[in-house]
């Protein structure tokens, strides 16, 4: 049964890829660029089929760990009408940022499809679990009561249970502001929320239940699922903070290895096929921040690039740009090595 566990998340990450890669594909399509091939996988070919109509060439690789369009154009200057650095700026940015728009896109399907099949709920309080039930040593009974409409914590404005969850667990709990809504009027509070420690790391806890939706219209079913994408691109964001600010460590990085365990162990559990829902979602949102990122060789530094074209009026010389996206690569090549020797690490010997 674990294999199959194991080929999900093979398969899981190959969809991702595809879809990410299928942006790029789709809008340098539109734009009629110049394209050579469209490689779901890296390494050695499992298979290859050339389009006798666009001359295309699709390819599957060996490896679901990346993928790649090829256009002419793309890395040097071609003698090709329509090459990709013959096509105006604005376009190259369309073409570029479109893996990334396409994974984030894939990210709403999902939670969408994981808020139709699961009880979700609101941000009103229901009632207080006892102390002995939680384990904490503090409670916000006294200051949150019972029909309290939580709209703000810390500053942070809250719609669904997804994003209060999300805000109390990224305050290391303690006294946080929060405004609520009680008998109609809005009212300031300071709360006091539980501190929870996981793996040496400190989070908020929340000892109070709240209430489910009862409304299950399309149009809630909607907004929960936009705001679980947009609290999970939150968590995204300030997770990739946390980390350049030693918040998390190394430890807390992982791979594909160590994404493939969490999978397997996710669709083991009980409803493991809304757990892996879930974390495709969460994955692909990764996905699609992580490329935007201005680091050389993602699509990100390419559209720094693209970005100081716009500016100057001239693209910077492709010398110069194809030696910072080479080091940038290796750079993340190691990245990808040490984090891929830390995921076996830890599943041999924990």
């Amino acid at each position: 049964m674990k294999i199959l566990y194991i080929l999900l998340a093979v398969f899981i990450f190959g969809m991702l890829i595809t879809v990410h890669e299928l942006g790029h594909y789709i809008f340098a399509r539109i734009f009629k660029v110049k394209i050579y091939e469209f490689s779901i996988g890296m390494g050695p070919k499992i298979f290859s089929v050339r389009s006798k109509k666009t001359d295309i060439k699709y390819s599957l690789g060996i490896f679901p760990i990346g993928g790649y369009v090829s256009m002419a154009g793309e890395d040097e200057e071609r003698d090709e009408p329509n090459s990709l650095d013959k096509k105006p700026v604005w376009q190259r940015m369309i073409i570029t940022a479109a893996g990334a728009f396409m994974n984030l896109v894939l990210g709403f399907v999902l939670m969408l499809v994981l808020v139709s099949n699961t009880v979700v709920g609101t941000t009103v309080v229901a009632d207080f679990l006892p102390m002995e039930a939680t384990g904490y040593t503090v409670s916000t009974e006294g200051t949150l009561m019972p029909y309290d409409e939580i709209i703000e914590i810390d500053g942070a404005r809250v719609h669904t249970a997804a994003e209060l969850d999300y805000e109390i667990m990224h305050s290391e709990g303690g006294a946080l502001p929060v405004t609520v809504i009680r008998n109609g009027e809005e009212l300031d509070l300071t709360v006091i929320f539980p501190t929870v420690v996981s793996d040496g790391n400190k989070y908020g806890g929340r000892d109070f239940r709240i209430y489910a939706e009862s409304d299950r219209s399309f149009g809630t079913v909607i907004k929960h699922a936009w705001f679980r994408s947009t609290s999970t691109v939150k968590m995204v964001c300030e997770s990739l903070i946390d980390l350049v600010r030693g918040r998390y460590g190394f430890e807390a990085v992982s791979g594909p290895v160590g994404v493939t365990t969490v999978i397997t162990d996710a669709a083991s559990a009980k409803d493991g096929w809304l757990n892996v829902i879930y974390l495709a979602g969460v994955i692909t949102i990764n996905l699609g921040i992580f490329n935007l990122l201005p680091i050389p060789a993602l699509d990100g530094g390419r559209l720094v690039f693209l970005l100081v074209e716009l500016i100057r009026r001239k693209p910077a010389p492709p010398k110069v740009e194809a030696y910072v996206n080479g080091i940038g690569l290796l750079i993340l090549f190691g990245l990808m090595i040490a984090v891929t020797f830390k995921d076996v690490f830890v599943l041999i010997f924990n």
